[in-house]
């Protein structure tokens, strides 16, 4: 049984065809860990790249817009087939404005989601502005929907289902794991 949704987030979700995400608080809890070597660590929750293939299963493009510069999100984007990667971007905004441009979509077939004030921009743009529980109290307030996981926890995944569920494509992916009729 699909979830419950609002019509309103439903007959936004129903319009997107590009997923993007900042990662630090989104694809991961937001924590940086540094060995004494200076190593970088990241935690990646696989449900969420499960979603991720998910939605590029069903045609809509998955990308990611960070601040940050870091080989682990490279290497992440590169597992789950994102293509579209921009890291070490600050103004996420202009970001995504060109991406739209480059995939040739009007803002309102744009879901962004992100966590923190310099995602903000970007959030106002898109067709369908997500924050998370563990985000910024002002981004949240200012996103049209806030997944009831957390970021780093899931909540990647409740996008994508929620975005696929709009566009009834959920229950199809769904079937595909049952186990076949004898």
């Amino acid at each position: 049984m699909e979830r419950p949704l609002p019509d309103d987030l439903i007959s936004k979700a129903a319009q997107i065809r590009l997923l993007a995400l900042d990662v630090d608080g989104v694809m991961t809890d937001g924590r940086l860990f540094f060995s004494a070597q200076g190593d970088e660590l990241k935690a990646f929750h696989s449900l969420d790249g499960h979603g991720i293939k998910q939605l590029k299963k069903a045609g809509i493009d998955v990308a990611i817009i960070t601040g940050r510069n870091s080989p682990l999100t490279a290497r992440r984007a590169a597992d789950l087939g994102i293509t579209l990667l921009q890291q070490g971007r600050e103004d996420k905004a202009k970001a995504l404005i060109e991406l739209l441009t480059e995939l040739g979509l009007q803002p309102e077939a744009a879901a962004y989601m992100g966590d923190d004030l310099p995602d903000l921009g970007a959030i106002q743009i898109a067709g369908l502005g997500v924050s998370v529980p563990n985000g910024h109290w002002y981004v949240r307030e200012h996103a049209d929907y806030c997944t009831e996981l957390a970021g780093g926890e899931g909540a990647v995944r409740e996008l994508c289902d929620l975005i696929l569920q709009a566009q009834n494509k959920l229950a199809d992916m769904h079937l595909h794991y049952h186990e076949p009729e004898a």
